[in-house]
């Protein structure tokens, strides 16, 4: 029988729908304060829907986008967990064959698909640049453009 889309999922289901250890999930409880699964009798963790969402985010910008602990801990404290839970459903496209193929990736690969990358299309992102960063957004175009050319 198949658990509603609101029900609660224990440390094991969640580990196997993320395909990620158990233990990486506990780990990552003790880096993102954030992340508060309830405990029951025992210690015995469940996660609420808006858990699990968090822990998609986290996975996404970790293993997906390249970042460390310390880059997704400062992306929380600068943008709030409302703009990391936005990652939550970013494994399409590019990110997808990232995490496919992290033997293949070269580095000018994995620069092309950091967070910018990711922030860029997000609605209303580039209306809060100033002049200079936008300067900088057309450079990161051209020269994805000149490494499609020569790909």
């Amino acid at each position: 029988m198949k658990k509603s889309s609101d029900a609660l999922r224990t440390i094991s289901e969640v580990a196997t729908d993320l395909d990620i250890p158990k233990h990486v999930l506990r780990f990552w409880e003790s880096k993102f304060t954030q992340i508060r699964p309830m405990k029951r009798g025992g210690g015995r963790r469940y996660y609420r829907p808006a858990d699990i969402e968090l822990l998609k985010a986290i996975r996404h910008l970790l293993y997906g986008e390249g970042f460390t602990i310390r880059g997704v801990q400062q992306i929380f404290k600068r943008e709030g967990i409302d703009y990391v839970k936005s990652f939550a459903g970013e494994n399409t496209g590019d990110t997808a064959i990232l995490l496919n193929a992290k033997t293949e990736e070269n580095p000018s690969e994995k620069i092309a698909n950091t967070h910018l990358k990711v922030a860029i299309k997000k609605e209303g992102f580039s209306a809060k640049l100033d002049p200079k960063q936008k300067v900088l957004l057309s450079i990161l175009d051209e020269v994805d453009e000149c490494r499609k050319i020569f790909a």
